[in-house]
């Protein structure tokens, strides 16, 4: 099975307008974006909450050679690393269209499909937080305090 959007012709920027009308028609507000070389952000408040998601940009280095180990010339690496800029916007369209309706269908609650994405006090994502603390608890095999807070 090929991956998702692998083909797509969608522009990153229509993917962004996508994005921010699906926010404003889940009741989103606050809605921005920055681009730079190696990474995207979109960022927006929802139920009280800010979120953000960092959408990693594909690294040239990756796209020197081809899937068949062929050498792809200066044009060729260009046009594969717009596809995949495209592609990943695509995906993160998908993805928070996807917790938005789970959340608007009672799938899920909004804590519960965004958790990892909410930004927490200290300007980290609950991720960004969580992420080596969890490493961490399966290292040592003890449970790490919650939020800063010693249980």
């Amino acid at each position: 099975m090929g991956k998702f959007a692998s083909d797509t012709e969608v522009s990153p920027e229509k993917s962004r307008a996508e994005i921010e009308k699906i926010l404003h028609r889940y009741g989103a507000s606050h809605y921005g974006h920055m681009t730079g070389p190696d990474k995207a952000i979109v960022a927006f408040e929802a139920k009280g909450r800010r979120l953000r998601f960092t959408l990693p940009m594909p690294n040239p280095k990756d796209f020197t050679v081809d899937g068949r180990g062929m050498w792809r010339n200066e044009s060729q690496q260009r046009k594969a690393i717009e596809q995949s800029v495209r592609q990943r916007w695509r995906a993160l369209c998908l993805v928070i269209k996807a917790k938005l309706e789970a959340v608007e269908t009672g799938v899920a609650t909004f804590e519960e499909e965004f958790m990892a994405n909410i930004v927490l006090p200290s300007g980290q994502t609950m991720a960004e937080y969580a992420l080596p603390q969890i490493a961490q608890a399966y290292e040592t095999g003890k449970m790490p305090p919650l939020l800063g807070y010693n249980s």
